[in-house]
């Protein structure tokens, strides 16, 4: 059954209660009393229980938490367009308790039922809902085609607003490539990817200005492919700020667990990267490489990378266990490894989208991306190929189109440190609604 939820009212005022340092800060104040607030359409796939549209969602509609403050979206949610209704869906519900329609077609969910463009912003979250796979083993979420009706509203209105799209571009490279140039060509602001880059960092790990690294390991703990773009997120974020910045990709292989161990024993990527990204997580060594005492185990694999500046850098599937992720680099001239584990926050997983609901939130407000959207092309186009190798068995596959140069930036101020933590805690239960916090919860208790 669905939770009661706080209004925003209700949970401002409760804040001071619960946490004397929570009280309202001139910033927000100021956010609260901004004259002008972008009008925003989601256009979604499905929405229920825990649904990327249900997590991020929530941060939209009322106040939440980030680096331990008390933050308003800064924007209005004022129409809907879902592709599909699921038995649970919690769209109408929303629609609602929140007073915003839902529509029939992506035309009249940004036109709000008139000829022209009626919004400022468009947040496209196409995740979850029963689509086919194609023969790579890729869900055919319609993330094009969202964004094909998106832009052709703006075409017609001649008025181009904001973009933001749920994870990868697309499970197509050439349409992936197509979304990026269409939006360069008309000046459409455009951001896209996956929320753990923007995770607390485990220790605390900043690696130096134009660092110099020679090779990196990524490891997650959850599905082939749809969690492998995540760790490719998590590995771009960290190794595109390197010096010279971004170079692009060469050559792109899928290990199965039987080349993974033959590559580690080859000395094809550094096993002590490897133990150094898990030490993070875990605080200790563990018995086996990999296997994982007290999980479920699941088959290691890897995609193993060659940039074009002769980086190498894994990405490796340990365990199973959504919230793991873990990174180790090596630093030229430098013996021990740099390594840090993302820490997801209490309710596996779920408040990642917290700091990802900020930073498209502060793209709609702003204008621009807050982290470059060429990250996203990029793990997208080696996510597709990385598929394709499996397919081949894992054959090394050259990639002169993934050779993307580009400069990083600097998005600290986009990423969760650690404060909300200290409110939202392991002993906070999971709320089943709309409750961003779990506070509601906590004081029915």
């Amino acid at each position: 059954m669905i939770q009661p939820e706080w209004s925003r009212r209700t949970f401002l005022k409760s804040l001071p209660a619960v946490c004397p340092a929570l009280a309202l800060s001139p910033t927000f104040l100021q956010a609260e009393n901004k004259p002008r607030r972008p009008k925003v359409a989601v256009v979604l796939t499905a929405c229920f229980y825990r649904s990327h549209a249900h997590v991020i969602l929530e941060n939209f509609l009322q106040p939440y938490l980030f680096n331990g403050q008390p933050t308003d979206p800064g924007v209005d949610v004022v129409s809907f367009y879902v592709d599909q209704f699921p038995k649970d869906d919690i769209v109408r519900m929303i629609s609602s308790k929140y007073n915003i329609p839902y529509f029939g077609s992506i035309n009249d969910a940004l036109c709000l039922g008139t000829d022209q463009l009626a919004v400022d912003a468009v947040l496209s979250i196409g995740e979850h809902g029963n689509y086919p796979k194609n023969e790579l083993d890729q869900v055919q979420y319609p993330r094009k085609r969202f964004f094909d009706e998106i832009v052709a509203v703006m075409k017609k209105s001649n008025r181009f607003v904001p973009l933001f799209n749920d994870k990868h571009l697309s499970y197509r490279w050439d349409w992936a490539l197509e979304m990026y140039d269409t939006c360069r060509k008309h000046g459409i602001p455009f951001q896209a990817g996956s929320s753990v880059p923007l995770a607390q960092r485990r220790p605390k790990l900043e690696l130096p200005k134009n660092a110099e690294i020679t090779e990196a390991v990524t490891v997650h703990g959850g599905p082939i492919e749809s969690y492998d773009f995540h760790g490719l997120e998590v590995l771009q974020s960290m190794v595109e700020a390197r010096k010279g910045g971004e170079t692009g990709i060469k050559t792109v292989e899928f290990w199965t667990f039987e080349k993974l161990k033959q590559a580690a024993e080859e000395k094809r990527f550094s096993v002590d990267l490897l133990e150094a990204a898990m030490h993070a997580e875990f605080g200790k060594k563990r018995k086996s490489l990999w296997k994982i005492d007290g999980q479920e185990e699941i088959e290691p694999h890897g995609i193993h990378l060659t940039y074009a500046d002769g980086l190498k850098a894994t990405v490796i599937r340990i365990g199973l266990r959504g919230g793991r992720w873990n990174f180790a680099c090596r630093m030229k001239g430098v013996k021990t490894p740099r390594a840090t584990s993302f820490y997801v926050g209490p309710w596996n997983n779920r408040n990642l989208f917290k700091a990802l609901s900020h930073a498209i939130q502060q793209h709609f407000v702003q204008g621009e991306s807050t982290f470059p959207v060429e990250r996203t092309l990029l793990t997208t186009g080696i996510l597709e190929t990385a598929m394709r190798s499996r397919r081949q068995n894992g054959k090394s596959l050259a990639t002169p189109h993934l050779e993307i140069a580009y400069q990083p930036k600097d998005f600290r101020v986009m990423r969760e440190m650690g404060k909300s933590w200290e409110i939202i805690t392991e002993k906070i239960p999971e709320p089943l609604g709309f409750d961003p916090t779990g506070l509601n919860a906590s004081q029915r208790d």
